[in-house]
């Protein structure tokens, strides 16, 4: 015959038990290594319960699926935008400072003057009627000083052909002239300029000198500076002419005349450095 236990004796059996075992170890000092209190440590939770990180952990250990922190998702957006574009620094174009050079320059001219009105030289009626003193062309060769500014003063002498209205066999107009320009420096090859000048004048048949005279001139033109020594240009003057009276190869005699003319001239000039300052 077996004898069972009495009723609620397991029960308090296992509860002595547990609570002797708890004793123990709370009573056990820890070793040297610190290995209680190291595993005390590893048990204790790492961060703070309300942490996205041990949100993320109590997420993963009930196996729910984590998600990236928004923190990081705000850093991978700013980085993905694309940075506005760098504007290059613009630096302004400076010319270099002029050379300040003096030149002689000095050159040619296809030349051509355009009657604007004779004058008392040729009347409109009467036996003096033909004009002798009409257009004409030739050519121009002068010289001068070119500043290191915008100036330059020189001479030039000319020639043209004129008509005659066959009263001269060969009339050639002659002038020599005193001239002066302003050039003023627009940053370009090609430089606007004024002229003027005087200067006199000799008219008769085949180089001769049946009569003389005074000139004024003033004008504009273009010079365009090919190289640091050639020019090409063209230009445009107004010229005023003063003639004394005389008596032509027909034996007309011809009044002190104010004759008028537009001179055009296609130029080609060289210059020679000089100096520098």
């Amino acid at each position: 015959m077996r004898l069972r236990p009495p009723p609620g004796a397991l029960a308090v059996a296992a509860i002595a038990a547990g609570a002797l075992l708890s004793s123990t170890a709370a009573a056990a000092p820890p070793d040297g290594d610190g290995k209680v209190e190291g595993t005390l440590r590893s048990a204790a939770p790492s961060a703070p319960a309300g942490s996205s990180t041990a949100a993320a952990a109590d997420r993963a250990t009930d196996g729910e699926p984590t998600s990236t922190a928004p923190e990081a998702q705000d850093g991978e957006a700013v980085s993905a935008q694309p940075l506005p574009p760098v504007k290059p620094r613009l630096e302004l174009a400076t010319r270099p400072p002029p050379l300040h050079v003096e030149y002689a320059q000095y050159g040619v001219a296809l030349a051509a003057e355009i009657s604007l009105d004779a004058g008392a030289a040729c009347p409109r009626s009467g036996p003096l009627y033909s004009c002798i003193l009409g257009s004409g062309g030739g050519l121009a060769i002068r010289s001068g000083y070119r500043s290191p500014g915008p100036w330059y003063f020189g001479g030039a002498y000319q020639f043209t052909k004129m008509d005659s209205s066959n009263l001269y066999r060969l009339g050639i107009f002659q002038q020599l002239r005193a001239e002066m320009r302003y050039l003023p420096d627009i940053g370009y090859r090609a430089a606007p300029y004024f002229s003027a000048g005087i200067g006199g004048v000799i008219y008769g048949n085949e180089w001769g000198a049946e009569t003389g005279g005074a000139l004024i001139f003033g004008g504009v033109g273009v010079e365009l500076e090919v190289s640091r020594r050639a020019v090409l240009g063209v230009s445009c003057v107004y010229r005023p002419v003063l003639l004394a009276g005389w008596k032509d190869t027909a034996n007309y005699e011809r009044a002190t005349a104010i004759a008028q003319f537009v001179g055009f001239e296609l130029l080609l000039e060289v210059r020679t450095e000089l100096g520098r300052r």
